[in-house]
């Protein structure tokens, strides 16, 4: 009994209790898994290879045999859901953590440290939001090309603004409470106090603001692989397969090429974002 009433006091036992009970939270994280499961199994989900072209079935309307029906080459359409969920969630989750890396590590650095280091990471940031978002991203994969492993890069390079100003801010309360004093006073390195000792205190709003990165840099795949300026056409991806959809002749007449993977793009995020949410009213220490 002691050892249970020791488990159910604890930090961790309180906050999935709490994630729990939140219902949105706890809908996000099965959709999640749901679509997880159909990425990675999607072999045992369906037999069409989501490249395989077929002349004869160009254009198909949902049926048994397609169930979401075929693009303009006669691809499957849910094989290409599945497959492309692949690359699709890889490139939101790799570009969030990636983004989060660079954040945290710039922001450790200019809250720590302070003076003309912080001045230049300010003026670096501040240099990176003047451009819109989306227009930054066009100069650069104008620059770097089309390719999974140049997106991720491009998002990296521009994504880890608003983490580092977090991750700044609370360094620069951090580093003026005694227990950084005393690890100075006993000539204890820099670097150490940094990322063992400080940074483990700001790992909560490090993990919602990467979870809810990767929805966005998700959205963001899909928006430039639709403009044919993202992933290459080659590879499986959401974006990919409502990139058939640019012409009105499809909106119109091919309905399911456009609002089957819209509806697969707008669930997945929403579902990020409940889970985001979910995580952040948990972890958030003025609510424990």
């Amino acid at each position: 009994m002691k050892k249970l009433s020791i488990y159910q006091s604890s930090l961790l036992y309180r906050n999935m209790k709490r994630l729990l009970k939140n219902k949105l939270a706890i809908m996000g994280i099965i959709i999640i898994l749901l679509f997880l499961i159909l990425a990675v199994f999607a072999p045992l989900f369906t037999s069409f290879d989501p490249n395989a072209i077929d002349l004869k079935a160009v254009g198909a309307a949902p049926s048994s045999t397609h169930i979401f029906g075929t693009d303009k080459l006669g691809r499957d359409v849910f094989a290409r859901i599945l497959y492309g969920g692949r690359t699709s969630i890889t490139v939101g989750v790799l570009s969030a953590l990636s983004g989060s890396f660079v954040g945290v590590v710039f922001g450790c650095v200019a809250g720590y440290f302070g003076g003309k280091i912080d001045m230049l990471f300010i003026r670096l940031s501040e240099i990176l939001q003047t451009f819109p978002q989306m227009i930054l991203i066009l100069i650069m994969v104008a620059i770097l090309s089309q390719g999974v492993q140049n997106l991720i890069i491009i998002f990296s390079i521009t994504g880890w603004m608003t983490t580092f100003r977090m991750i700044r801010n609370e360094f620069m309360v951090l580093r003026e409470e005694t227990y950084v004093e005393v690890n100075k006073a006993f000539g204890i390195s820099d670097l150490t106090i940094m990322f063992k000792q400080i940074l483990p205190n700001t790992l909560s709003p490090i993990i919602v603001s990467t979870t809810i990165n990767s929805a966005g840099f998700i959205l963001s795949e899909a928006g430039l692989s639709y403009l044919g300026l993202g992933v290459p056409n080659t590879v499986a991806t959401w974006g990919n397969i409502m990139n058939a959809a640019k012409s009105l002749d499809v909106i119109a007449n091919n309905w399911w090429l456009w609002v089957i993977p819209g509806i697969t793009i707008s669930l997945f995020v929403l579902a990020v974002n409940f889970f985001g949410d979910g995580l952040r009213d948990v972890l958030d220490p003025k609510q424990l």
